[in-house]
């Protein structure tokens, strides 16, 4: 299930997800500075390509909450909400209620990327 769920999110949210994450860290890469982030910014953007059946835990310590913080003042609000809106837009439907708890998931991600694992 979690693969035709994959395929759908994919075809209908996922590659947008995955574009908007790839731009960011492609952004953040252009300094040197920021190639951590634009690292952390490429592994979520295949994780938006994919992501059902696979979970976040966030945890973290005082380095990831500074560079949280930096993050969300660049890109993080911007990728949140695109996400927020887009879940807003397929939980209208009851067929994209799924859809839209995982882009909501992803706009929760936007906000603390750093500090956190997938399993």
């Amino acid at each position: 299930m979690n693969t035709f769920m994959n395929i759908l999110w994919f075809i209908f949210c996922g590659f947008w997800q995955m574009l908007s994450w790839g731009l960011a860290g492609c952004l953040w890469c252009i300094t040197v500075i920021g190639i951590p982030i634009g690292v952390q910014c490429f592994k979520f953007a295949g994780f938006a390509a994919m992501p059902f059946g696979k979970q976040i835990v966030y945890g973290g310590k005082t380095g990831s909450f500074l560079l949280n913080l930096i993050w969300i003042l660049f890109s993080g609000i911007p990728l949140a909400l695109s996400a927020l809106a887009n879940g807003l837009m397929l939980c209208l439907t009851l067929i994209g209620i799924p859809f839209g708890l995982q882009c909501f998931k992803f706009a929760k991600l936007a906000f603390m990327p750093f500090g956190t694992t997938i399993y």
